[in-house]
């Protein structure tokens, strides 16, 4: 796992397709603009957990 530090208006891309801002932070809590291809799902962490839990 790669662990970075952003300030708010940086963003980190990732497979060149994939465009991931911090819009803004505070109290303990972050934005985060995702810019992605359409056809890609995105899935907040804890759905994601949800789903696989009910494949195993």
């Amino acid at each position: 796992m790669l662990v970075l530090g952003r300030k708010i208006g940086e963003y980190v891309v990732i497979g060149g397709m994939i465009k991931v801002k911090v819009i803004e932070g505070g109290r303990g809590r972050l934005r985060l603009a995702i810019d992605a291809p359409k056809d890609m799902d995105i899935i907040r962490g804890e759905k994601w957990e949800k789903q696989k839990r009910k494949f195993l």
